[in-house]
């Protein structure tokens, strides 16, 4: 399929197109947050004026800031292939990057700098979505590719999730922003599930060269179930949310087992999205077992959080980044240590919390690895999301 391509920059790439400034700042800026959320924690829970305490900061731009950043780079990326329709770049990209960067530096400008109004800090984070909705529904209209607007769908609900975490944050309602995280942690993970049957079978019968087991009937029930278990945890629905978590979880394990394939170990960028992939149904069983009050419901967070999307984050933007920019398939050392540093990370992170003098501990212990593992990603990253493509094709 041909794209009618803008001129090849020259030394300089990162607006050439989405997946570049938004990865790069991706992981920047978790390696960052974490960072400071540990510091935070050693000094109590109060952050920035805006946020009111630092678990709010913490979760809001860990779901709005980090992770919503590699799905807008992985959708503006994967627009423009799936419909042969130029996505933003150049000015236009970078506009559309510095709103984001934006929303992620006025509070703390107007804490250290220059008061700004609160109003304007939310809207300035609220507009983004919207932004990105228009830059991706223009081309999948266009190009007849309907089926791919579920992606527009979800980043309006985001939109929305957003929103009721900036309502209570303006003071304008009293119990929202608790809502508007569970909803997006929720929305991320049937992103998660929906992106991921697409390629981790893929990638994983293109490096290894079988055909993955794929079940119609749990296709066919992945986005239901999931938005079922989703809508019955929002109106608390303890026994649906339940039940629906522990099918998600069944259903998840028979799914991800029809693409296992022993000698998956061999390739750090199959095995990488299989772990990560591995986490959503652990996710689901915990929740399933919170539900009954057998375990704290943090674990089935973190579960979805640290471990399956800081696993499939990193694999993801690993994959796509070589590939995009015509580079081999192949990984350096320091890129395989940081998927060994991040599963751990999760693993850490929901286990030692099973025993809860441990809780504070795993905090700590994860928090520095998940750091460690995206600083070991900047080390080859940084250039190749900088730098143009190797075949000197615009992209």
């Amino acid at each position: 399929m041909q794209i009618q391509e803008p001129n090849q920059s020259r030394g300089f790439a990162l607006f050439n197109l989405g997946f570049r400034p938004f990865f790069l700042f991706a992981a920047l800026s978790s390696l960052l947050l974490m960072v400071h959320w540990l510091m935070l924690l050693g000094k109590g829970h109060l952050t920035y004026s805006y946020y009111q305490l630092s678990q709010f900061w913490h979760g809001h731009e860990m779901l709005f800031g980090y992770a919503v950043a590699v799905i807008v780079g992985f959708l503006l990326t994967a627009v423009r292939n799936w419909t042969s329709i130029q996505t933003p770049y150049g000015k236009t990209l970078a506009g559309l990057f510095l709103l984001w960067l934006s929303a992620r530096l006025l509070p703390v400008i107007s804490e250290f700098f220059v008061p700004i109004p609160p109003v304007v800090i939310a809207a300035i984070d609220l507009i983004f979505l919207p932004l990105v909705v228009l830059s991706i529904s223009i081309p999948i209209i266009r190009s007849g590719n309907y089926r791919n607007l579920i992606f527009t769908v979800i980043l309006i609900a985001m939109t929305l999730a957003n929103l009721l975490t900036h309502l209570q944050l303006l003071g304008l309602t009293e119990s929202t922003l608790a809502k508007g995280m569970q909803l997006e942690l929720g929305l991320i993970v049937v992103v998660m599930c929906v992106m991921g049957g697409r390629v981790i079978p893929f990638f994983t019968e293109r490096a290894l060269a079988f055909d993955a087991k794929r079940f119609n009937w749990i296709e066919k029930s992945i986005i239901p179930l999931a938005a079922g278990w989703l809508i019955a945890d929002l109106f608390q629905l303890h026994i649906a949310t339940s039940l629906l978590a522990a099918t998600n979880a069944l259903v998840h394990f028979i799914r991800l087992a029809g693409w296992f394939k022993p000698r998956m170990f061999r390739n750090p960028l199959i095995w990488i999205l299989h772990a990560a992939y591995l986490f959503i149904p652990l996710g689901f069983l915990l929740d399933a077992l919170s539900g009954l009050s057998l375990l704290s419901p943090y674990l089935a967070i973190h579960a979805f959080a640290a471990g399956a999307i800081g696993s499939m984050t990193i694999g993801m933007m690993a994959r796509v980044s070589l590939g995009h920019t015509a580079r081999p398939l192949k990984l350096a050392k320091v890129t395989v240590a940081a998927f060994i540093v991040m599963v751990t990370a999760g693993v850490i992170r929901v286990a030692l919390p099973l025993i809860p003098e441990l809780s504070s501990i795993a905090i700590h212990i994860s928090g520095a690895l998940w750091a460690v593992s995206w600083l070991l990603f900047l080390i080859p990253y940084t250039s190749i999301l900088l730098k143009p493509r190797m075949d000197g094709q615009f992209g």
